[in-house]
């Protein structure tokens, strides 16, 4: 699909290159092979995909639907709900009993009916749900997609065969990254290449809206400029944060540190995962780095039930003004 394609001009890129076939899917070969065979032999069960964001939950059983229906039969034979649509005990007991107790106009085959993110359906919905399962087994295949798990009631779980679709790896997603760039034409520098993977976290949705905003922002896309573009600190940023922490007082290490927030809009929660993966690179005693990941992990909890940027950026700085002294401690001992 290339961008001389006039009716694929608009899209977003996630769409634009969303894998049309089972043999573009990029990964998790062992789990498409298996749902080919169910596929080839007729035997097709109620499918749980899971996983994290991006991974290919959705187009892997988007590629199914359309192995095993004709664009012809597409519409009538397969029901697509998903997190814009309301999945209360409604929509269960209205839109997809509806579907599912209708009998298929083709004289063999079954519906199917895809649920994406069923982990935000309530749990009377779930149970409805159960039953509808139960009911129309006959005649309909149902593919639950989502994120956790957990969030899907064990009576649903049960009656599915489940698959993991664990994050993507770098050398699984270079290759169609570099697709996309030749496509789209865009200048992209080897460092560009690697931020955008190092901001991935094996979610190829994310890799891909990240691209096209940072092509759209800038003429090229560099290091620098991908990391301007979604406002995460760069390597340089977190360098001079760890050296003011480090070696200036708490006041000014403080005044500097918002300074730069304030400059570049950089969050907390941002800051803090990259001083993460840095401390593990600085060499500091087993003691002082175990009190300090134990802080860190402290702070982080606290932003994300919603604490002040300030006071916890003041507890960052604490926490590694208590290394600075334990460190020079264990020194004069």
């Amino acid at each position: 699909m290339g961008i001389s394609d006039k009716k694929d001009v608009n899209l977003p890129w996630v769409e634009k290159y969303r894998p049309a076939t089972l043999q573009d899917l990029i990964s998790h070969e062992d789990i498409i092979s298996t749902i080919e065979r169910f596929i080839d032999a007729d035997h097709l069960p109620h499918l749980l995909l899971y996983g994290p964001p991006g991974t290919g939950k959705t187009s892997t059983i988007l590629a199914c639907a359309r192995k095993l229906y004709t664009p012809k039969e597409f519409n009538s034979m397969v029901l697509e709900l998903n997190a814009s649509d309301d999945r209360g005990i409604g929509v269960v007991r209205e839109r997809i009993l509806n579907f599912a107790s209708t009998r298929t106009i083709f004289k063999s085959g079954f519906k199917l009916v895809i649920l994406d993110e069923a982990d935000a359906m309530t749990n009377d919905a779930q149970n409805a749900l159960r039953r509808v399962i139960e009911k129309f087994t006959e005649n309909v295949r149902f593919c639950l997609i989502c994120n956790y798990l957990s969030k899907i009631i064990p009576a649903i779980q049960s009656r599915c065969t489940r698959f993991r679709f664990g994050p993507l790896t770098s050398e699984q997603i270079l290759p169609r990254l570099n697709y996309v760039i030749e496509e789209e034409q865009i200048s992209v520098t080897e460092d560009g290449r690697k931020a955008l993977l190092t901001l991935s976290g094996g979610d190829m949705r994310r890799i891909l809206n990240i691209l096209q905003s940072t092509s759209m922002a800038f003429n090229e896309v560099t290091e620098d400029n991908v990391y301007s573009c979604v406002g995460h600190p760069l390597r340089s940023d977190i360098t001079n944060i760890l050296n003011w922490m480090l070696n200036e007082e708490f006041e000014t290490a403080y005044k500097k540190v918002a300074e730069l927030k304030v400059a570049k809009g950089l969050a907390l929660h941002d800051i803090l995962t990259e001083l993460h993966t840095f401390s593990h690179r600085i060499e500091f005693p087993v003691e002082a780095r175990v009190k300090l990941i134990q802080d860190m992990a402290e702070i982080e909890w606290h932003l994300s039930a919603g604490a002040s940027e300030k006071i916890q950026l003041s507890a960052v700085i604490a926490a590694f003004a208590k290394v600075k002294y334990m460190v020079a401690e264990m020194a004069s001992t």
